[in-house]
Formats: structure tokens, sequence, C-alpha cells
């Protein structure tokens, strides 16, 4: 899975980057994104162009009733996506790169030692974001009227880990490359033909390291040191 990541860019860089439109606010560096914060999404508008949204992490699909499940819909599996009623209108109709500067992983706790997992922060070779393949949805409470505040949330979607990864985690966000970017955004293309990127990343893009066990703590939002 992925739980913790980091959004570190800020957010004029994170559009330049992803060549969209920015939002109205920064949030910030983030050494520690926990499920429910507030995050950048990158999103194709109605005429094509993309822009750099806010959103909450955590999906709320359009149909629920209440929030009380956005904390467990913060990834998305790969191999159920298009057919898990949480995720399948937003797989064909509301799709999202997520924007991360690394994740995080934790190595089980050597117990000689430490009761503490060890952390682990995953990030790019090239040290470019990582373009996280997502899902979004907008959503308000049922029977809340016209003038109630609608949350966009998003989900990341995870897929069995590369080779690299493996001894860390057994799962990986699946990370999109530039040129997969414009195919995973259009709201025309072809369910199949999204299936097929969710792939995991190629083996030389990503590396690891084990960072400070302060990134154990949602309220601490780093940085860490790399140890």
């Amino acid at each position: 899975m992925c739980g913790r990541f980091l959004q570190v860019a800020d957010a004029q860089a994170l559009a330049d980057f992803f060549e969209a439109s920015p939002p109205d606010v920064d949030l910030g560096a983030n050494h520690n994104v926990a499920p429910t914060q507030e995050i950048y999404g990158v999103i194709a508008s109605p005429s094509g162009s993309r822009q750099l949204r806010v959103f909450e992490w955590g999906l709320i699909p359009t149909w629920a009733s209440d929030a009380s499940r956005r904390a467990s819909l913060i990834n998305a599996r790969a191999e159920t996506v298009r057919t898990k009623p949480a995720f399948s209108d937003s797989f064909l109709r509301r799709r999202c790169l997520v924007p991360m500067s690394g994740f995080y992983e934790w190595l089980p706790a050597d117990a000689s030692v430490t009761a503490l997992k060890q952390p682990v922060l995953i990030e790019r070779v090239d040290h470019d974001p990582i373009a996280a393949a997502g899902l979004w949805s907008a959503w308000r409470p049922r029977g809340s009227g016209d003038n109630s505040a609608w949350h966009h949330t998003c989900t990341v979607i995870t897929t069995a880990s590369n080779h690299t990864l493996r001894a860390v985690h057994d799962r990986m966000p699946v990370v999109l490359e530039r040129a997969e970017w414009e195919t995973w955004l259009n709201p025309a293309t072809p369910a199949d033909q999204l299936e097929a990127l969710l792939n995991p990343a190629l083996e030389s893009s990503l590396t690891f390291c084990r960072v400070s066990p302060e990134v154990n703590s949602v309220r601490n939002r780093g940085p860490f040191e790399r140890l």
C-alpha cells in the first residue's frame, strides 16, 4: 500500500513540471502526508488543459451517504479498480496524477534492537516528482442543499512492487512516466488501455534509503534525516 508520502515542491513548481495551471492556494511543504490531509492532484479540464487542484486524500465515492470510509480508501488496487464499486466510476470518468516527492514504507521491526518499524523513503533516481496514478471524486452530504461545500477527494492506485522494492514492501504506487500522462488523463481513453498502464515502475527509476523514525508520527512534518 501507500500510506504516507511527501509533497514538498510548491504549487507553482508542480504546475510548471506538469504543464498545468496552478491552484489558488499553496499548501506548503509536507514531508509526511497522512490520510485525509490536503494534497495536490493533476486533472484534465473539460478543454483538455491540465489543472493542479487541491484534494483531500481518501476517496469518498459520489454515491456515499457519509464520509466514514474515507481513511480506508486512500489506495485502490490496480487488480480490482475497474470493478470495485468504490472506484469503478472514477476509474472511467475521473482520473488524476498525484505528485509525490517520494513515498514511505516500513521494514519489519528488529525486536532485538527496537520495537519500532524502520521507515524507508522511496524516490525517483532522477529526483523528479513521482507521478502516481490516482482517481478523484466530488462529494457532499446528502440533503445538504446547494450551498453545502463539495469535498474533492482522491486515492492512489497501487500495484505489485517491482524487484527493486520487493524487499521493502509487496505493493507500490503505479508510477506513470511522462509519455503516459496524456493517455491516463484523457477522458476518452478506453478502459483496456487504462488498465495496461497499471504496471510496476521501471526497475531503474526508483531508489530507497532509511530515514529517521520521527516519520512514524503523523504530527511530524519533517524534513527527516536520511540514515
